[in-house]
């Protein structure tokens, strides 16, 4: 039997699915509330510079793996317009359907499949460009998504990977005292739920730091990655072209 991590826990590699999908879907209904109220409006900032980096044109096929609740997906369909498409995953259906049903009442009517990133269920080079915002650090098996990653993206084709990564150290003590003293509260006060927001601060320091992920990129199928660490390392967008 196989183990790996579930935050600071070792849990059996079967039930790692199972346990994120209900960290998901206890904050699905909350979640872009407690993003702005968690990282004080910055992912917004994140986000926006990743939809710069991502040189998307019109007529561009885009897959958003780990969409959630469609920010990206939705920035995205702006930029390929009429002419291109934009495929909004997740595997978590909560997650996915609040996403869809607010990018619906926007206008915005987008392919939408609950899939896993380990698993795509796409023809090989069928995009573009693939984004993954803040989904790869709760993914089991990270190497075998980005190999799945560079699979369906077309030779010269871009990831982009945007996720929490490691601060740097003159941050650390600040960063770990709000990471597990007014995270998990604040879960709790505006969410009802502190374990989970406990959760995310412990898969951020479980996840691979900028170095290591991209080493598990080139080794993966892109041959040219580079990383950009933002508000000081607390989130990194790295972005991989595909060999």
């Amino acid at each position: 039997m196989s183990s790996t991590d579930f935050g600071f826990q070792q849990v059996d590699e079967r039930d790692k699915a199972r346990r994120v999908r209900g960290v998901f879907d206890s904050v699905a209904s909350r979640y872009d509330l407690m993003n702005d109220l968690m990282s004080m409006g910055l992912h917004r900032a994140w986000k926006a510079f990743t939809l710069q980096a991502s040189h998307v044109r019109p007529g561009d096929r885009v897959l958003d793996i780990a969409g959630g609740t469609g920010d990206l997906a939705r920035a995205f369909a702006k930029q390929v317009g009429p002419s291109g498409q934009v495929v909004h995953t997740d595997i978590n259906e909560t997650m996915l359907r609040t996403g869809r049903d607010r990018l619906v009442d926007e206008g915005v009517v987008l392919p939408t499949l609950v899939c896993d990133a380990e698993h795509l269920p796409f023809r090989d080079g069928s995009f573009d460009l693939v984004s993954v915002g803040f989904g790869l650090r709760n993914m089991t098996h990270k190497e075998q998504a980005l190999a799945e990653m560079a699979r369906v993206l077309r030779p010269g084709g871009r990831l982009l990977v945007l996720e929490f990564s490691r601060v740097a150290k003159p941050l650390t003590r600040a960063y770990d005292f709000y990471s597990f003293q007014i995270l998990p509260r604040l879960g709790r006060l505006v969410a009802g739920d502190a374990d989970s927001y406990r959760y995310l601060a412990e898969s951020i320091r479980m996840h691979p730091d900028q170095e290591t992920l991209k080493g598990m990129m080139k080794k993966n199928g892109f041959g040219h990655v580079d990383y950009h660490n933002l508000s000081g390392g607390v989130v990194a967008l790295h972005a991989g072209i595909k060999c």
